[in-house]
């Protein structure tokens, strides 16, 4: 399978003029390995994206290369397959005839596409990415930009040193703009007023002094609005013991300092290595959201 990272690949392809069929979740009943909305496109030797893997998507395929030969090969395979572009849906039960065990059932669209759908399926597909803000672009920032390329966040990347950045911030090459954009800000306390409503904020600046400070920011922005969900600070229960006295004594009630999450990352990982830390941060980003990407 193609990684996501990087849709430009997936237009660019089919912007060659390559054809593919794309295979959607239409619905599902009970139990399923993914959920409504989920999606492939299928070429003739390369497949984006995935409906969950297993035998159900194995057959899915097989249908999509199926319909692909039928409007393209003359002599094409008997079976579903139509020369058509008229989209089929197909019902699929996850019991043993799939050689699955999930016990409920999917509904599969499938359409075939071009480069003249390059556009409409720009809108349809790209994921709903949702604001973060990372303050610190460190050992762990970096690992973490690592991490969250491939997932549905958009990061605004932070530091007050001009030259903190590294010269290819990704490894994903070509990815999109809205997933990763890198900023100089002195003071970086100054940013938090930019912040879109719903960000979510990550704190690990290089000094004790400018975490605290954004910190602070970031509970004042909250009296004022209440529209940052989760805000992450690095570091140990000693700092942010040291924090939090520091907060009262600055005005801040017990309520407003509980918005603050300190140590960050789920427990139970206890490495402390950049890259198993922004594991751990970022599957804890994960629970913030729902199952479908919306705001919890």
């Amino acid at each position: 399978m193609a990684e996501l990272r990087n849709l430009q690949v997936l237009w660019s392809t089919l912007a060659a003029g390559q054809a593919a069929c794309l295979v959607r979740v239409e619905s599902i009943q009970g139990s399923a390995p993914r959920e409504a909305g989920a999606w492939m496109l299928v070429f003739a030797a390369q497949v984006f994206g995935s409906i969950g893997g297993g035998h159900l998507e194995h057959q899915a395929i097989a249908q999509a290369r199926r319909l692909l030969a039928a409007r393209g090969v003359p002599g094409a395979p008997d079976g579903d397959a139509r020369a058509s572009d008229t989209p089929l849906r197909l019902h699929y039960a996850l019991g043993p005839a799939l050689g699955q065990c999930c016990g409920g059932a999917v509904e599969l669209g499938f359409v075939l596409v071009g480069s003249a759908d390059v556009p409409a399926l720009k809108l349809r597909l790209a994921p709903r990415r949702h604001p973060l803000a990372l303050f610190g672009a460190g050992h762990v920032g970096r690992a973490l930009v690592q991490v969250l390329a491939p997932l549905p966040f958009a990061v605004r990347w932070f530091d007050s040193r001009e030259d903190a950045f590294p010269a290819q911030p990704c490894d994903a090459p070509m990815l999109p703009e809205e997933a990763l954009r890198c900023e100089h800000s002195e003071p970086v306390h100054g940013a938090v007023a930019s912040l879109a409503p719903g960000t979510r904020v990550l704190i690990m600046s290089f000094s004790h002094a400018e975490d605290f400070a954004l910190v602070h920011a970031c509970l004042r922005r909250q009296r004022a609005r209440g529209d940052l969900p989760f805000i992450g600070l690095i570091g140990s229960r000693t700092k942010w013991a040291t924090f939090a006295s520091r907060l009262r004594a600055r005005g801040f009630a017990e309520h407003e300092l509980a918005h603050i999450t300190c140590p960050i990352g789920v427990p139970g990982i206890r490495g402390k290595e950049p890259a198993v830390i922004a594991v751990a941060v970022a599957a804890q980003l994960l629970q913030t959201l729902t199952p479908q990407g919306s705001e919890a």
